[in-house]
């Protein structure tokens, strides 16, 4: 591939050299891998010298970035890091680390769909306002909005996840982040919505974080976010977000109608109660408390009562679920690419676009996990062509 059909020298030269910094590679450490001189590789990189494709080739793989994106003329550019300055408290290193990881991803996602040739295709919503008078009942009803929007009735929704990714084509990703930081939300016109949440996060919280993020989304789109579940905020963002979370993931009337069968005989309300809709709904104990206090199902405090009464723990709900209840935890599942970048992902290496390496630091992920999910996609494709063969 003959480079200066894409791009001339110097452009090459200078996406070499922001590569190389970012990975924070030195110059004679680059220039050794490639098997030139550090002066050659200064010339290549103010574009005196062109680079050869077996130079390109080796230091793409040094600096962990593709060949296709330092020659295509689409070659990625995202920096959602400074927006996530901009928030409040955003100086803290863990918020700056989680900032830059989601940053990485898109950065990588987009990577891939240029690789490929595919695109995201969008189907958002029309971003709302948050108006004035309180700020909950105009999440109950945008929350309303947008499942019919959607078209997924008052039911549970199985995953919520795979909803935002594949329906809506927002860009959502789950890793391990600080244990304080719940989810990340940014908007770019370039690369569209991105949500990144905590994967060491039990599954109910992870389903919460990202029907948070949903809200954002929803009202607030052009603002980063970094969400901490565990920090009150009285800001009205906050409080619209937290009432659209729950009101998406557990719509009023359906609520009303499961306690009613839940609560029948009863004439209090028991962590039994709280575990058994929790779990039905698929979100924390909390928020399923929060939810019935909203709706006036019971009392304001119910939640502050039973944590100052030995809370509902996760032995209470083993009492209750019995071996359902390893279902809830969720907290041994390993983080995988979304759905679409695994598959982005595996397409590139079946073409021999990536290697193994280059997936590793793209993805951010172990080799051991990337290498299981090539192999799996390629034993697939062997049980696609068995099952042709077989017709």
């Amino acid at each position: 591939m003959n480079s200066n059909e894409q791009l001339s020298s110097v452009e090459i030269g200078e996406r070499l050299k922001v590569a190389r910094e970012t990975s924070k590679v030195k110059q004679e450490d680059a220039a050794t891998r490639a098997g030139i001189a550090r002066t050659t590789l200064v010339s290549i990189e103010k574009g005196q010298r062109a680079a050869k494709i077996e130079e390109l080739q080796v230091l793409s793989l040094c600096y962990g970035v593709s060949v296709n994106s330092l020659l295509r003329k689409e070659a990625v550019h995202v920096d959602l890091v400074p927006r996530f300055r901009r928030v409040a408290d955003a100086d803290q290193p863990e918020v700056e680390e989680a900032a830059q990881l989601l940053n990485d991803l898109v950065k990588a996602e987009v990577e891939l769909e240029n690789l490929v040739g595919i695109s995201r295709q969008r189907n958002y919503p029309q971003e709302k306002m948050i108006l004035t008078g309180d700020v909950r009942l105009q999440a109950e009803q945008d929350a309303q909005d947008l499942r019919r929007w959607l078209g997924i009735g008052d039911g549970p929704i199985q995953d919520l996840f795979a909803l935002i990714e594949l329906q809506m084509g927002v860009r959502i990703y789950v890793r391990k982040l600080h244990p304080k930081i719940s989810g990340l939300f940014a908007f770019d016109d370039s690369v569209g919505a991105c949500i990144l949440i905590n994967s060491s996060h039990s599954r109910q919280r992870r389903n919460q974080s990202g029907g948070h993020e949903l809200g954002h989304f929803t009202a607030t789109r052009r603002v980063a976010e970094v969400y901490e579940d565990e920090k009150y905020e009285n800001s009205r963002e906050e409080r619209y977000a937290n009432a659209f979370g729950r009101a998406f993931l557990m719509p009023a009337r359906f609520v009303m109608q499961k306690f009613k069968e839940i609560t029948a005989g009863s004439s209090h309300l028991t962590r039994r109660h709280v575990i058994i809709l929790a779990h039905f709904f698929d979100v924390s104990r909390q928020a399923a408390v929060m939810r019935l206090e909203e709706l006036q199902l019971t009392k304001r405090g119910t939640w502050d009562w039973f944590v100052d009464n030995g809370n509902i723990t996760d032995e209470h709900v083993r009492q209750v679920l019995g071996d359902r209840a390893a279902l809830d935890d969720g907290l041994s599942e390993s983080p995988r690419p979304s759905i679409r970048l695994e598959s982005l992902a595996t397409q590139a290496a079946q073409k021999g676009l990536v290697s193994e390496e280059q997936l590793v630091r793209l993805l951010k992920l172990p080799r051991t996990q990337v290498r299981a999910i090539l192999e799996e996609a390629e034993s697939g494709k062997d049980e696609v062509n068995d099952l042709f063969k077989l017709s």
